[in-house]
């Protein structure tokens, strides 16, 4: 697992659910983006930027998201998901995922989604704090073929 999430510092374990798998007896794809939901909002609670983006009263929308599917998790299983950032720009920025099977010891799933920054108040698009950038480019990673 180490080797093959080496350029995912940020992980999250989910524990894959019975009720996740579809009549086809593997985790349904719509599951998949709950998992990078899930591993997303981790980033930010492990990384400290939730508290940041909160102090700036602005937050994390997507605007695009991708899975691309390697094999089929089947329950029981435990998921790890790795993230990391890439194409930092000035109101957004791209999260990418790894889904790493603990049963199979593979990389089962790969994503990714263009998060921009957004302005709850005003309704409009946001700017990265700096603050929020520096933690940012502290886990971004070149684009790895996979």
């Amino acid at each position: 697992m180490e080797e093959l999430l080496a350029d995912y510092h940020i992980r999250t374990d989910i524990n894959v659910a019975w009720g996740e798998m579809d009549a086809l007896k593997h985790v349904n794809n719509v599951v998949y983006f709950r998992y990078f939901e899930t591993a997303r909002i981790d980033f930010l609670l492990q990384t400290g930027l939730i508290s940041l983006l909160q102090d700036e009263k602005i937050g994390p929308v997507i605007s695009e998201t991708q899975a691309r599917y390697k094999r089929p998790v089947t329950f029981p299983d435990t998921l790890t998901i790795g993230t990391r950032i890439s194409d930092i720009q000035s109101d957004r920025f791209t999260m990418h995922y790894a889904a790493f099977s603990q049963a199979q010891q593979a990389i089962t799933t790969l994503g990714s989604a263009q998060v921009v920054m957004f302005n709850f108040s005003t309704g409009k698009k946001a700017l990265l704090p700096n603050a929020v950038l520096s933690v940012l480019e502290q886990h971004c990673r070149a684009e790895i073929e996979s």
